[in-house]
């Protein structure tokens, strides 16, 4: 391990020069844990997370992590991790699908806990018959575990939301978990140009004395958990207690909007905002929509692209004014329930011209000649005209 030395976030996410690195995503976590200065991680690997749980075993080898171990399974991992979070260190795991499945009880307990955990999330499939193949329905599972959920494009936002996510989390008036997505396979196991700061810099170390719940050690006791539980009250001062913290919860993510702005800027990235046609997504689908988008208006078609990187919490203001200008909005998904497409729906008043879809799902791919087929079929559909600088037919050849 070479010798790091301390500097600024701000040094390392905006102001350090950067070198490229050909790299899959799986791998990009290993480059953002090497800068991040953590204490402990704890893993089991589960595929397509694997990799990155065999390269985070590397670098505590090398030294770059303090403490590291392989859990039994992904509940004891992630209860490990809210562990070593009580007692006042920086912690980060991963896991996905089933394993998400398995330790989906400690979510919700380290945003109770107000544990500023980073977790990486590489989505497959969960359903039978098995697949390990990408799906990210699990997104929508978690939207509501009081986590906060960033949901990364390529490799490149990737390592940049994990470095991020630390600082995001550990901030005295947030300090809650952050889960940072990615679209299993399509990211983990893709190659791609990633630009990396200097890997003798690392972020300051997290700082327990600012949490604003103790810190588990030898001084301080366990109290807030163990000594005399709200359950065993009367149900008025449990049901009170249990209803205030968890809309504290909640407010606290709210209070993270100022640094996921300060840190990541646009929670909405809009391509030709004033377009009458709208592609609304995120992750790799956001890729392939791109490409659509580019195909689309070669023929034509006044069409944009909203890309939401933030799920939790979400960018209602952002989806708002984006959705204001066009007159159809198209959700394409990697899932087959519509996560985004319900969430989007709930923050816009005129459901109507919000359209689910394309949704591909179970490890199946979506092409840009899906979603550019899709499209033209919808606009039909809807009369021809909407969103064209010259007539559909026409467009069509």
């Amino acid at each position: 391990m070479p010798a790091q030395k301390i500097v600024s976030p701000e040094r390392i996410f905006f102001e350090a020069p950067r070198e490229k690195k050909f790299l899959i995503g799986n791998e990009a976590v290993g480059e953002a844990i090497k800068r991040a200065n953590v204490d402990v991680v704890v893993v089991y690997p589960v595929t397509p997370q694997s990799e990155a749980a065999h390269v985070l075993g590397d670098l505590y080898a090398q030294g770059y992590i303090k403490d590291y171990y392989r859990g039994e399974d992904e509940f004891n991992v992630m209860s490990a991790v809210a562990g070593a979070a009580m007692g006042g260190v920086r912690v980060f795991t991963a896991t996905c699908g089933p394993g998400t499945l398995r330790a989906f009880e400690m979510f919700p307990c380290w945003a109770g806990e107000r544990l500023p955990i980073v977790c990486a999330f590489m989505t497959r499939g969960v359903n039978a018959p098995l697949t390990i193949q990408p799906d990210n329905i699990e997104i929508g599972w978690l939207a509501d575990t009081g986590m906060l959920i960033f949901h990364a494009e390529d490799p490149q936002e990737f390592f940049d939301m994990i470095l991020k996510a630390f600082i995001v989390a550990e901030q005295p008036d947030v300090h809650l978990p952050v889960g940072v997505c990615v679209d299993g396979f399509f990211v983990t196991h893709t190659r791609e140009i990633v630009e990396l700061p200097p890997e003798d810099e690392a972020l300051p170390p997290y700082d327990p004395s600012v949490s604003p719940v103790v810190t588990m050690d030898m001084e301080t006791v366990p109290v807030r958990h163990m000594k005399d539980p709200f359950v065993m009250k009367s149900n008025y001062i449990s049901y009170n207690a249990h209803a205030s913290w968890q809309q504290e919860v909640r407010a606290a993510a709210e209070r993270s909007r100022k640094y996921i702005a300060k840190y990541m800027g646009n929670s909405v990235e809009v391509v030709h905002p004033e377009a009458e046609v709208l592609f609304m997504t995120s992750g790799t689908a956001a890729a392939q929509a791109r490409v659509a988008m580019e195909r689309l208006r070669e023929e034509g078609i006044d069409i944009g692209l909203a890309k939401i990187k933030v799920i939790r919490p979400f960018p209602d203001q952002e989806v708002m004014e984006a959705a204001a200008r066009a007159r159809t909005i198209i959700v394409p998904e990697h899932n087959i329930t519509g996560w985004l497409a319900r969430e989007i729906k709930s923050r816009v008043s005129d459901n109507a011209k919000i359209f689910g879809g394309p949704r591909v799902f179970g490890g199946m791919t979506m092409p840009p000649e899906v979603i550019v087929t899709e499209t033209k079929k919808l606009l039909a559909e809807r009369g021809g005209h909407l969103g064209l600088r010259r007539p559909l037919v026409a467009a069509r050849g």
